[in-house]
């Protein structure tokens, strides 16, 4: 069974947020959304902080999250010290986002990605492992005080 995914958007990426819970049901994932649960005007940082202390807490292994441009949540999540979140639009730099950045939050642009290349975009997230190498020292670079 794999890992549990957390999943947050705001009301811009509610739709293709729905879109990708019925894709990682598919693939056999289970999830936790932490809202946001309509597509009412809301505050991207209330479920991206809630996204990131699960992260933090173990409670989820990775996460997928959508605003309308996908930047507002990304930069929230990546308040959180452990959070390495990617904004992404391309199946490429989702494959890179994991093998180079060990990203662990996949954050996309709601308005702007179409459903299919969202799905291709999960996929590749989900399945590229970490490179590690000399990537893992730049990694380790990245929490304030190093």
């Amino acid at each position: 069974m794999e890992k549990t995914i957390g999943l947050a958007s705001d009301h811009a990426g509610f739709e293709l947020k729905q879109i990708v819970k019925e894709h990682l049901t598919k693939r056999g994932y289970s999830y936790k959304d932490y809202g946001t649960y309509t597509t009412e005007s809301c505050d991207y940082p209330d479920y991206a902080h809630a996204l990131a202390r699960a992260l933090e807490g173990g409670e989820v292994e990775r996460g997928i999250a959508i605003c309308g441009s996908g930047e507002g949540i990304a930069i929230t999540l990546n308040k959180h010290q452990t959070v390495r979140a990617a904004l992404v639009w391309t199946e490429e730099i989702a494959r890179l986002a994991r093998q180079h950045n060990d990203a662990n939050v996949l954050c996309m642009p709601g308005r702007f990605i179409q459903p299919e290349e969202a799905a291709r975009c999960v996929d590749t997230f989900l399945d590229t492992p970490f490179e590690g190498g000399r990537h893992q020292r730049r990694i380790d670079k990245i929490p304030v005080g190093c």
